[in-house]
């Protein structure tokens, strides 16, 4: 089991310092608050002596290397921020000084230049949401969205706190994602690679055996001879041609035109369709409990929340209902023209929250069950995608053997 490096903040505000072991970052984390410390620094004991080296840097704010900037802000990194910030200001901690913290904690030498750059704004008088707008690539706009709502209400401890757990899902969820794909993403890695060596150096030399023989070849025979004649003759043009495709249509589809069109695409696509609905929902269910929770308004939070969609055309028809309630009118009314969206019994289920009271917790609660069907249906699609993947490996390569075989039966009559 992992050993993890910490330092955290007391409840009567000093500093503990210890190694813990746990299965990953977040038990670590859960075992911190059990011990009833603020997570300050957090780190496997494996990278703990290259985060000493990048963090001894320097001494001082004004110190460290500036350089770097466009060094890429992992996603750890920037839930390690997100995390130390909400303890330092939960502990009482001033803005200004908790970013000075940060500062000399950071574990590279491009987060030590953001999180001063971060710092510099605020201290010239910008809130620190507009700081951290001034770097999207870092902070996306969400991010930005919740703490301008955790500034605004004085609760910006506690937004990012949920901020850092959002993340840490999000991640966990997303991995789950990536391996759920490698497998069949490597089966058809595979077949390509095949079909590409039966095409270009298997099928040339059954070629010139029929051609000794001036056989007539089958119909079948000849598309796959002819089609091994076009890769060998024009295949690297072809690879290219497809290179240079995927260039534009990447380029179209990072337009808003383009994008608009993929996630329609996305959502009509049999199987995926279903799965990124319900994870735009389960982000949205997730971020808006997690806001009223923290005490942010309804109208307020679902403005935020609508940005974690992710799909346009889900937040388009998410904005429509948000005018709604704006109006007065009921969430969960509201939300019933979202019918790609929220299910009539996830509407039931908001609708008797909102009037109990309890929005809050049952949108989390949607959010943990969401996930959980998720969970299992890319399971069961990975599982389905295997087999159907296998059948169409096999139904390439056994066509071109046939289609190779066949004339031999028929190479008799040209022997006598």
């Amino acid at each position: 089991m992992p050993a993890f490096q910490y330092r955290a903040l007391k409840s009567d505000g000093g500093i503990a310092e210890g190694v813990l072991e746990a299965a990953g970052r977040p038990e670590a984390f859960r075992q911190m608050e059990g011990l009833g410390l603020r997570p300050i620094n957090l780190a496997e004991k494996a990278a703990e002596a290259e985060a000493k080296k990048d963090s001894g840097l320097s001494a001082s704010l004004g110190s460290f290397p500036l350089g770097k900037k466009s060094e890429h802000i992992s996603a750890r990194v920037l839930e390690n921020f997100t995390r130390l910030l909400s303890s330092l200001l939960a502990a009482g901690v001033p803005l200004s000084r908790a970013l000075v913290i940060l500062h000399k904690e950071a574990s590279t030498p491009a987060a030590a230049a953001k999180w001063k750059e971060v710092y510099d704004l605020v201290v010239d008088g910008m809130s620190l949401a507009d700081a951290m707008a001034k770097s999207p690539k870092v902070f996306p706009r969400v991010y930005v969205a919740m703490v301008q709502a955790g500034e605004t209400g004085g609760f910006l401890d506690l937004v990012l706190a949920q901020i850092a757990d959002f993340q840490a899902r999000e991640k966990e969820l997303r991995s789950k994602v990536l391996t759920a794909m490698l497998y069949p993403a490597i089966l058809l890695v595979l077949a390509l690679g095949v079909v590409v060596f039966l095409l270009t150096f298997f099928i040339p030399r059954f070629q010139s055996v029929f051609a000794g023989f001036g056989a007539a070849l089958p119909m079948a025979t000849q598309l796959v001879v002819s089609t091994s004649e076009v890769v060998r003759s024009y295949g690297l043009f072809v690879l290219v041609g497809l290179v240079v495709l995927g260039f534009i249509l990447r380029n179209w589809f990072a337009s808003e035109k383009g994008r608009r069109v993929w996630e329609g695409l996305m959502l009509r696509t049999p199987l995926v369709g279903p799965l990124v609905a319900q994870f735009a929902m389960s982000r949205f269910c997730r971020m808006l409990g997690t806001l009223l929770g923290a005490g942010v308004p309804l109208v307020q939070g679902l403005n935020v929340a609508r940005k974690s969609i992710g799909n346009q055309i889900l937040v388009d028809a998410v904005s429509q209902s948000i005018e709604r309630v704006q109006q007065g009118g009921q969430l969960g009314a509201s939300l019933a023209d979202c019918k790609g969206l929220f299910s009539g019994a996830v509407l039931e289920m908001i609708t008797v929250a909102e009037e109990s009271g309890k929005l809050d917790a049952e949108l989390v609660r949607i959010a943990n069950v969401t996930e959980g069907d998720l969970d299992r249906e890319l399971k069961t699609a990975v599982a389905f995608a295997e087999p159907l993947m296998l059948f169409f490996i096999a139904g390439f390569i056994g066509t071109i053997f046939i289609s190779m075989v066949l004339p031999i039966f028929t190479l008799q009559q040209y022997i006598k």
